[in-house]
């Protein structure tokens, strides 16, 4: 370990900046009593081959830690041992036995020896500690690349795992792709035939996938550690910075193909856990300025339900969060970011919630990130619950109420109806005081956290046994229906009403206002065993390729209601019509079995709805029949021709859904629609 001389550098920017020279290096460290850089050689490397000791007298600004190091270039390991009080009773927890990587490093190398629980040990090195990695911010070629800026009105979010959609042998991709971001590449041609427009990507922050219960992993990637790199273990390229530029190679692969890429960021906690966690970074830099901490300042606020939750608030964290941003949207050309748990970041240092919390309003008025979609998660672990009530006018919001109350309906659960008929308009009921467009809304019926689609009709109860926690962790609340049987069924009356079910709620996810999202093999029936938080669970959550062929049906059904999603009014994106707006506008009957005589009734599990626009496409008449027999409904007369069946889920494939221009018309003024099934008929 040899020295080596250094210049005085620069505070800003923060993070490992390189110029033609060498490399800047900047660090908030705001307690601390002394810093060290340390370079490696290797990835595999326990001693670092150099150490800088950086004079306090020189190298530091204020509560920053900097300096320039000549001769420097991309692909350079570093890290930080940083020195401080060990109190944690005053919220301070530095220990300069750790190698801490840099908040803004761009990339990170874990070693196969690093070891998650030797982290955890307060003074004790780690044997392989992970290192950040210089790289270079101009050195890739966009080839013109710019993000799409696809309006929300005309966008089909397509929520998905990188290494999930991959990993499984039947994707027919080399080993080395599968799992991969040059796997999900190669597969771009098959989310083009499903007509998304949007892809959701779990989080791909660099994550410690040792975060996870005893002899299990993390599979979801919600225990970031790195908010500016992209997650090394998902690149088919095995050197430092490989993850980099994969990462590039498949954004601009799918601008190309017309999908924008949204990615799933996790900026309320990191992987440093509770008191009982590693130093990994955050906290042994600037533990109590990071964090929110109790009374008891040497624990933890947990509003993430996951051992920490970061401090928002603070001017320092507002900043790391807005320049991460800004890099992915800059440097990275991502179209936009779903925030999880978007709810603590309103919270204040005390944990209060905000009216006007200055990270959420300082990110919508970002001007780089101008056009950016913003997703929010409007709840957190805390109990905070914003559906139709976060902050801004810009974000939409994951409405939970779509998901809860289109699962009831279905179920046939009494008193739903109403609150169904409300979901299919874009939701007013919790939108409309806020005079915002009907996209505000972004309708699922399943995510991640949950059930699968075809779980959600095949288990009444989770089944989350191999988590490792007797079965405790999960939603209980999940209105689930099995059709009679628990798990898989060979009874052909069971399956058929779990398809037609599956097309019931895949109907009604597209054709309600707001911007539909369906989750990762839905569309082929893609199974958890009945495990409904299976972030711990990678093998369980592959996507089956093999699915394709045994329900392709369901695949053929959702691309083409995809591609005839009742159309927003042509003008309407352009006019920024509020959702009020288009309600007025569109003409809106309901409908019971008698036409002009809606049952809303606590025992009612029926309804339909007359739609459209004069002058703007065809009218449609959509019936949903979800009581335990068939029901017969009279049609609506139509001065603009016949009715035409466009969709029956109780008809099996392919007249379940009509190609373009291939619907047969309807005969008489009456249609039969059968038990637990939707039926949508067109004209004009």
């Amino acid at each position: 370990m040899s020295a080596i001389s250094t210049e005085t550098g620069n505070s800003s920017p923060l993070g490992a900046t390189m110029s033609k020279r060498g490399v800047n290096f900047s660090l908030y460290a705001k307690s601390a009593t002394g810093v060290e850089l340390t370079l490696f050689d290797e990835v595999d490397a326990f001693e670092p081959s150099r150490t800088i000791a950086l004079d306090p007298g020189r190298h530091r600004t204020y509560h920053y830690w900097h300096c320039f190091v000549p001769g420097i270039v991309a692909g350079q390991l570093y890290g930080y041992r940083v020195r401080g009080p060990w109190d944690p009773a005053r919220g301070q927890r530095f220990d300069a036995s750790k190698i801490l990587l840099d908040p803004y490093g761009k990339a990170v190398a874990v070693p196969a020896g690093y070891r998650r629980e030797e982290a955890a040990r307060h003074g004790t090195a780690v044997t392989a500690p992970m290192k950040s990695v210089v790289s270079e911010r101009r050195g890739y070629d966009w080839e013109g690349d710019r993000p799409l800026n696809r309006p929300f009105s005309q966008t089909l979010i397509y929520e998905m795992h990188v290494r999930g959609f991959t990993r499984h042998p039947s994707s027919g991709l080399p080993e080395a792709k599968r799992g991969t971001y040059a796997g999900l590449i190669d597969k771009i041609p098959y989310l083009q035939s499903l007509g998304i427009t949007a892809v959701e990507l779990l989080p791909v922050f660099h994550f410690d996938s040792q975060d996870a219960p005893p002899g299990r992993s993390n599979y979801w990637g919600y225990a970031p550690i790195s908010f500016f790199a992209p997650h090394g273990a998902y690149s088919s390229r095995r050197d430092p910075l490989g993850p980099l530029d994969e990462f590039r190679d498949m954004v601009k692969a799918l601008h190309r193909a017309g999908i924008e890429i949204i990615l799933d960021v996790v900026f309320n906690h990191t992987a440093e856990g509770d008191q009982h966690g590693p130093t990994l970074s955050l906290r042994g830099l600037a533990n109590d300025v990071y964090y929110l901490l109790e009374a008891d300042r040497a624990r933890y606020a947990n509003y993430s339900g996951t051992g920490n939750t970061l401090n928002a608030g603070h001017p320092v964290v507002r900043q790391l969060i807005r320049d991460s941003l800004r890099y992915w949207v800059r440097e990275m050309h991502v179209d936009g970011f779903r925030f999880d748990l978007a709810s603590i970041l309103g919270r204040d240092s005390s944990g209060r919630p905000l009216p006007d919390p200055p990270l959420l309003l300082d990110i919508e008025a970002d001007p780089v990130l101008a056009g950016t979609k913003l997703i929010a998660e409007p709840w957190d672990a805390g109990g905070l619950y914003q559906v139709g009530s976060f902050v801004g006018d810009a974000w939409k919001e994951w409405n939970g109420l779509f998901r809860d109350d289109v699962r009831s309906f279905f179920r046939g659960d009494d008193g739903s109806v109403g609150r169904f008929a409300s979901r299919m308009l874009g939701s007013p009921d919790v939108y409309s005081h806020e005079h915002r467009e009907p996209e505000q809304s972004i309708n699922f019926v399943t995510c991640h956290d949950g059930f699968t689609l075809n779980d959600l009709v095949s288990y009444s109860r989770k089944n989350n046994w191999d988590n490792g926690e007797n079965n405790r962790d999960g939603n209980d609340d999940n209105r689930s229906w099995n059709f009679g049987v628990e798990g898989p069924s060979d009874d052909t009356q069971v399956e058929r009403l779990r398809n037609r079910q599956v097309k019931n709620l895949l109907t009604a996810t597209l054709l309600a206002l707001g911007v539909p999202m369906i989750a990762m093999g839905d569309e082929v029936r893609r199974s958890q065993k009945g495990n409904n938080n299976a972030y711990c669970q990678d093998e369980l959550s592959w996507f089956d390729w093999g699915l394709l062929e045994r329900h392709g049906d369901v695949r053929r059904f959702l691309s083409l209601l995809a591609s005839q999603r009742m159309p927003r009014d042509s003008d309407a994106e352009a006019l920024r019509l509020t959702l009020d707006e288009v309600l007025t506008r569109r003409k809106l009957v309901w409908h019971g079995v008698e036409t002009g005589r809606p049952d809303w009734s606590e025992h009612s599990h029926s309804l339909a709805l007359e739609t459209g626009v004069d002058g703007h496409g065809p009218y449609y008449f959509a019936m949903f029949n979800a009581y335990h027999q068939p029901l017969t409904f009279q049609l609506p007369p139509q001065p603009d021709g016949p009715w035409r069946r466009w969709i029956d889920t109780a008809l099996a494939s392919p007249d379940d859904i009509a190609e373009p221009g291939q619907a047969p018309e309807v005969a008489g003024t009456i249609y039969r629609v059968a038990e637990h099934s939707v039926a949508v008929l067109i004209a004009g």
